[in-house]
Order: structure tokens, then sequence, then C-alpha cells
């Protein structure tokens, strides 16, 4: 009778484990699906970028390694997209004037109420969180293979101030152009859209005719080599 007991006692335990389980789940709340196209659509551009700025002699600010894809605008404001697995990516950055989002330490130290960026998140969002050699995280989004989420809130996290879209010319070719601008062979005109195109599409795979049609002048192997390390990360 009183092994019943025990075993009735523990199918219970059982059970209200399960529900438990349900109940915090349900209560979890849901991720907020981003509108930003994937890492591989948004490899052409940053790779343009990176071997724009390395072969001026920039690549510190834009650059990619084994371990992540870097952006930074010059003056503080930055995103980086690391990677975890294939389909296990998080994409995290800061803006100081438009991130009113505080997460972290940040909440602590600007004495504001903490937005927890991770809030429903799977685990592995938080493999490589560390912001240094920046102060401060504004955003994590997480990429799973088909879409970019991120945690529920209505604050404005920065990610739109940082300018990463812009940067990699998902919606126009003007900050490419910018910076090409300065290239000596360019005499003071700028390089044509078609050219700048080019660069987009050859997705991170340059060639010197490429890198010269948009800036002559300039570093071309330090542009190629730059923009060749995207080509590391599966995407």
């Amino acid at each position: 009778m009183q092994r019943r007991q025990f075993v009735k006692l523990g199918i219970l335990g059982t059970l209200l484990a399960n529900v438990r389980s349900v109940l915090g789940k349900s209560q979890a709340a849901p991720l907020v699906t981003v509108d930003i196209p994937s890492p591989k659509a948004l490899r052409g551009g940053w790779a343009a970028f990176a071997a724009v700025m390395a072969a001026r002699g920039w690549g510190q600010e834009v650059y990619a390694s084994e371990r992540q894809w870097h952006y930074h605008d010059g003056g503080g404001n930055w995103a980086s997209l690391r990677f975890k697995a294939k389909d296990q990516m998080v994409l995290l950055g800061h803006d100081h004037e438009y991130s009113d989002t505080y997460y972290g330490a940040a909440a602590q130290y600007f004495d504001e109420p903490e937005t927890d960026l991770l809030r429903g998140a799977p685990a592995w969002w938080g493999f490589d969180l560390d912001p240094l050699p920046f102060d401060w995280i504004g955003f994590v989004y997480g990429w799973d293979g088909a879409c970019w989420q991120r945690a529920q809130y209505d604050k404005d996290d920065g990610f739109t101030g940082v300018n990463l879209l812009r940067a990699c010319s998902i919606n126009e070719l003007d900050l490419l152009r910018e910076f090409c601008l300065d290239a000596p062979g360019l005499n003071g005109q700028p390089p044509s859209d078609e050219a700048l195109k080019a660069l987009v599409a050859a997705d991170a795979n340059l060639s010197q005719e490429l890198l010269e049609a948009v800036i002559p002048g300039w570093d071309l192997d330090a542009g190629i080599a730059a923009a060749a390390k995207f080509l590391q990360a599966r995407v």
C-alpha cells in the first residue's frame, strides 16, 4: 500500500512539474520579429564598405574576423554580428545618442530601469555579449536561420541610428559613395552608381578592377584582403 502511494505521488509530482513548465513558457514574453536582411544579404555591402575603409587606412573601423563582422561609425556607435553556428548568430550594438535601452551595467551606471534584451530569448543568444572596446549594449537581435528576432520592449534601441543598413548599401549607396570621394584618382568626382553596385554585388569576392573603379589611388590589395575575410563565416 505504501509503495502504491509513493508511485502515485511520483506521478503527481511529474504532472505538476509539466504543468509548471507549460505555464512558464506561456507566460514568457514572445519575441518580436525584426525586418532586417539575412546575414548573407548583408555580406556584400558590409564587405564593400570594409574594403573601402581598409584601402584608405581605416580598416580598424569596419572588418571581419572568424568571430564577428564589426562596424563602427568612428563616433562611438557600433554594431557587431557574432557567430555561434551556421544558424545561430547575434547582432548587437549601441548608439550613444539614440539607444534608450539600458542593459546590464548600463542601467546601474545611468540609474535607469533595465531593459532585458534577452527576455524570452533562447540561451545561446548570450554566448558572446562582450561590448569591449565599447561600454554599453543597446540592442541584441538573434538570427535562427529564418528570421531576426528581439525581446519585447517599446523603447528606441538605437539600431536605426547606428546606420548599419546604410553602410551595407541595403537602402542606398550614399554612405559608401561618401567614403570613396577622397580617393585621389577620382579627381573630386564621385564613383558611378554602376561601379558601386558592382562592388556590393561581388559579395566579398572583389577584384582589382572592381575596387579601382570606385577608389583609384588607394591600397587596393588591402581592400581586397579585407573583403575576403567576410567569406570565412558560414552564412
